[in-house]
């Protein structure tokens, strides 16, 4: 909180406390000064978070003089609880600025962390598990992978996994709820790889990696259904 958050704060306990009122300037400063040095990294207010409302609770509950602690305190355990349900997943559309072929990661690195940042300040709503696995977007992924077949035991995909990495890559994509490039067919004039097939060099040999203008392909067609869903 700022100084002048703080001093509202204040203001405000001295409201519901009068016993906290004080007549003498000096420790009304020294005590504006503790209390901005113990809150100074516990916002005012936050994504689920009101330091007057717990303010106003511990004052309701307790006949114990407030202390700036019992604000710091709630707000670390509640940011603790609220880190533990995030799942850190990663939102692509919300960060059109990265170049989804990017090899170095710095940028996707960089954007994930500065999420993680925001959702502990309590300035983002943690993405929860529960967010992942319900509504339109856990639809599309059972969609998707309903599509690439489900054939054999887990336990036996896993084995095969690094026997067939392409297949292994488009079932991620496709639990992540990823663009998959081989979703659609290939565009590019010297290749027309159709949907599902890998796409071919010049000399017609599979490539390991779809055509750039693929990728790009897919990747728009998918945040268009996600965005009309």
């Amino acid at each position: 909180m700022t100084p002048r958050e703080v001093a509202a704060l204040i203001a405000y306990v001295v409201k519901l406390d009068p016993r906290l009122a004080l007549d003498d300037q000096a420790a009304a400063g020294e005590r504006l000064a503790q209390w901005c040095d113990l809150l100074s990294d516990v916002p005012a207010t936050a994504h689920g978070w009101d330091a007057a409302r717990t303010a106003r609770d511990y004052i309701a509950r307790n006949p114990y003089r407030i202390q700036p602690s019992d604000v710091s305190r709630p707000w670390h355990a509640h940011k603790a609880d609220v880190m533990s349900r995030h799942v850190g997943t990663f939102e692509p559309t919300a960060h059109p600025e990265i170049d989804p072929d990017d090899e170095t990661g710095n940028a996707y690195v960089a954007a994930l962390r500065a999420e993680r940042q925001a959702v502990a300040a309590g300035r983002l709503a943690p993405v929860t598990h529960r967010a992942i696995t319900a509504g339109p977007a856990a639809a599309e992924v059972e969609r998707r992978l309903a599509a690439l077949g489900e054939y054999m035991p887990p336990t036996v995909k896993q084995a095969l996994a690094r026997h067939r990495p392409r297949r292994a890559q488009r079932e991620q994509a496709a639990a992540a709820n990823l663009p998959d490039a081989l979703d659609v067919a290939c565009p590019y004039e010297h290749c027309l790889a159709p949907a599902g097939d890998p796409c071919r060099n010049a000399r017609r040999a599979q490539r390991s990696t779809p055509h750039p203008s693929r990728t790009e392909l897919a990747t728009a067609r998918h945040y268009a259904q996600e965005s009309a869903a």
